[in-house]
């Protein structure tokens, strides 16, 4: 027997496997420990052996494979990377370089690796193949199907299957289709922390909010999360379950200001909500939670302060800023969950695995409306306006027009149950009118897992469309506005097909390519943390975007490596022009998908600046007219998605529209119309409501 290596001890003395553990070097403990799948004391062996061998590449590439055997593939990046360095000539390090950039988005880089990996050794029908998964996400459908074929030569056996599947894809762009969509994932200091402690209480697997906004007007924006507390003591103080503020230091860095700001929080918090709602030119903040909601005041110094507002019983988890009686005041509405109590938590699953409640194991709650009365106060209006007459299991929250008439109506995603659309009355009060308006179920008759909720005008005919996140197995609904009432398109639109696998949380509506349609993008991760015992779906999921082809269709493609996302909230974070996401991670670090689509249009953005109304201008409708008669309209919103907000800014591609030959409409909510021409492209254009 050999010093460092396992045999099988069963005749030896007693002692004597506890001297052959000890013979063994880290780097070996690091192996026998990834031979049983025991990933924590792998990964401490190897990050051992590593401060001893810091140039080894073995230790290296068995780090990278044990991160990787997790799926924690932003983490098995960097050691890939540096075996692959370290020793190119390895028949492994190269080729899973490759495959973690490729898991990751970072395709480019990838068909890199691959091609190093091809040079070097490795095995040749699997480097084949990831060369052909990678031109087949970049477009590259000649190089595609060559490399397809040329891994099948090389006796690959899943190239056999995934050759089948890249023939039955339509496989041509539409015409004038915009460059492939891409992004690129960096870690961010912030860890959304739900608290389990392996009891499965309902709000461990529900957390979600993220918001982008400018808190300290410097120009640049800046990130809000809400964060957890412990379960079941729901106990905020330990510093780990701080909500978080991350500034945004300009250079593609943010640092921590929760302290300095006061944003600690007190509550397991939900979701965010962020409007200039006393008019004074600062962000201000609403924040849900499980156990409270607080609504913080923006000092103008770099500081909120918590304002009184009447109390917000029971789980709040979304909440939108909307001026409902057009009295230049911003409005809170607040979308309640259910009633829970951990102390009455029930336990749920099958075969000696428990699992997180049904929605069905729970009462559902009213919303909440709360009137802007001007003086820094607000009182609820929940009976009076007609919306706390009814009780569902609210999740996401978006403002629209259902009928064009610029009175904002509201649309409220309900978790298994008929979702709610408020019709605004002009008078104060709504009317519920979801299933008159063919959007409280799905096409099949039935209420889906409603979470994130999208109410924007996708398919550029000037109303005001839906898009919903759900679970897997029910597909992504996605509604076209006929003109007040909706016509499901979900399998027409190819939403249906690809999103059918996925359950996803927070969603967003936006033109990702500036190809002057509207892309969507959603946070995707199963309910369960163990879907896979029980489902067959996968826990970990993708984030992915759905690339708009201007005909009603959509292209589907993941934009991330696995991991129970749930947050996500869009802006241009670096100027670029490109719009980037920034999503949540449960228990992981949050992430900035920086937006790296290659060759993307011109494009045009408008900040607006109420005079009479309020003073972000939320609920104006914006229609910009090209020059070839072509229009795209946009409200002026900070809400959608699950628990996110986002910035006040009404975004538009322009693909390579001459920007002096077009015009641009502005509705205001005052009623107030204002005709801007010429506008600056490739730059956000102020504009001041007219006198």
């Amino acid at each position: 027997m050999r010093p460092g290596v396992l045999t099988d001890n069963s005749e030896l003395p007693g002692y004597l496997p506890f001297l052959i553990l000890l013979w063994q070097t880290p780097f070996e403990r690091g192996q026998a420990a990834f031979q049983v799948k025991d990933w924590p004391a792998a990964e401490r062996w190897f990050a051992e052996a590593l401060r001893a061998l810091p140039s080894d590449a073995a230790v290296h590439k068995w780090l990278g494979m044990t991160y990787a055997a997790q799926e924690k593939f932003v983490l098995a990046e960097a050691p890939f990377r540096r075996a692959c360095e370290l020793k190119p000539t390895d028949p492994d390090a190269c080729y899973y370089h490759g495959r973690t950039l490729y898991v990751l988005g970072r395709l480019e880089p990838a068909l890199g690796a691959f091609e190093k990996a091809r040079k070097t050794g490795a095995k040749p029908g699997r480097v084949l193949l990831g060369l052909a998964l990678a031109h087949e996400k970049l477009n590259h459908f000649a190089e595609a199907d060559k490399l397809f074929r040329d891994a099948i030569a090389a006796g690959d056996k899943q190239a056999l299957e995934d050759y089948a599947r890249f023939r039955r894809q339509p496989r041509t762009p539409a015409p004038g289709a915009a460059p492939t969509i891409r992004f690129e994932q960096q870690e961010l200091p912030f860890t959304v922390r739900n608290g389990a402690a392996g009891k499965r209480h309902l709000p461990e697997t529900m957390i979600a909010g993220v918001a982008i906004l400018d808190y300290d007007n410097d120009g640049r924006l800046d990130l809000f999360f809400a964060n957890g507390a412990s379960m079941p003591g729901l106990d905020k103080r330990p510093h780990r379950f701080w909500n978080g503020l991350l500034r945004n230091k300009g250079n593609g860095e943010f640092e921590d200001a929760t302290q300095a700001a006061g944003l600690q929080g007190a509550h397991f918090a939900m979701g965010v909500a962020a409007a200039d709602y006393d008019n004074d030119g600062d962000a201000d903040l609403f924040v849900t939670g499980v156990n409270g909601a607080v609504l913080y005041n923006n000092r103008g110094d770099g500081t909120f302060a918590p304002v009184a507002i009447p109390a917000i019983d029971g789980w709040s988890v979304a909440a939108a800023w909307f001026d409902y009686d057009r009295d230049g005041r911003l409005d809170l509405f607040v979308v309640r969950y259910v009633d829970w109590n951990a102390q009455n938590e029930p336990v749920c699953g099958a075969l000696g695995v428990t699992q997180y409640c049904h929605p069905k194991m729970y009462a559902p709650l009213a919303n909440v409306l709360l009137h802007n009365r001007g003086d820094g106060t607000f009182e609820e209006v929940s009976e009076r306006s007609g919306i706390g007459r009814l009780k569902g299991k609210g999740m996401g929250v978006a403002i629209g027009d259902l009928e064009g008439d610029n009175w904002p109506d509201v649309f409220v995603g309900n978790d298994t149950t008929p979702n709610f659309l408020f019709r605004n009355n002009r008078d104060g009060t709504f009317s519920e009118v979801a299933l008159e308006a063919n959007a409280a179920l799905s096409e099949n008759g039935t209420p889906v897992s409603s979470m994130g909720v999208e109410w924007k005008d996708w398919n550029n005919d000037g109303r005001d469309d839906l898009f919903i996140t759900a679970l897997s197995n029910e597909m992504f609904p996605l509604f076209k506005n006929l003109g007040a009432r909706f016509g499901d398109v979900t399998l027409a639109s190819g939403v249906g097909k690809a999103s059918l696998a996925w359950s996803g949380w927070s969603s967003a509506v936006a033109d990702f390519d500036n190809d002057g349609w509207k892309d969507l993008a959603t946070a995707n991760g199963h309910v369960m943390d163990n879907a896979e015992v029980t489902s067959g779906r996968q826990s970990r999921q993708p984030c992915q975007v759905y690339r708009n082809r201007g005909d009603g269709t959509f292209d589907a493609s993941a934009i991330t490596g696995t991991a129970f996302h749930r947050g996500l909230a869009w802006a241009d974070l670096d100027n670029d022009g490109r719009l980037d996401l920034v999503a949540t991670r449960l228990n992981e670090p949050a992430v900035v998908l920086w937006n790296r689509t290659p060759a993307a249009g011109n494009w045009t953005a408008f900040r607006l600046h109420g005079r009479t109304s309020n003073r972000d201008g939320i609920g104006a409708r914006i229609k910009l007219l090209s020059s070839a008669g072509g229009a795209q309209w946009s409200r002026v919103t900070t809400a959608g998605g699950y628990g996110a907000s986002v910035p006040a800014v009404a975004h538009f591609g322009l693909a390579q529209e001459d920007a002096t030959q077009a015009v641009v409409e502005v509705e205001w909510p005052s009623g107030r119309r204002q005709t801007i021409r010429p506008f600056k492209a490739n730059t956000v254009n102020e504009v001041v409501e007219p006198e």
